[in-house]
């Protein structure tokens, strides 16, 4: 379990740094002409990465609603900030 805990830590530190990216980032960018990797990229990778992450650490039994809940309720550090 002690990988798995690595990973998910991993995971995290990896969400933290694209939104430091992207907040240092002042270029505005059209999200709907980017190619889809970078699309998603920009917009779900970060706050999959941290909900997966969240996932990993506390295994709940019902893990898909887990992850819905995650995401909606912090969808708001994430908006789009284009």
């Amino acid at each position: 379990m002690t990988d798995e805990n690595a990973d998910a830590e991993q995971a995290m530190e990896h969400a933290t740094r694209t939104l430091e990216q992207e907040k240092s980032s002042k270029q505005k960018v059209d999200v709907q002409a980017l190619p889809t990797r970078a699309y998603l990229d920009q917009t779900v990778v970060p706050i999959l990465l941290q909900g997966l992450a969240v996932l990993a650490k506390e295994r709940p039994l019902n893990p898909i609603e887990y992850l819905a809940a995650f995401l909606l309720k912090n969808k708001s550090q994430f908006d789009e900030r284009n």
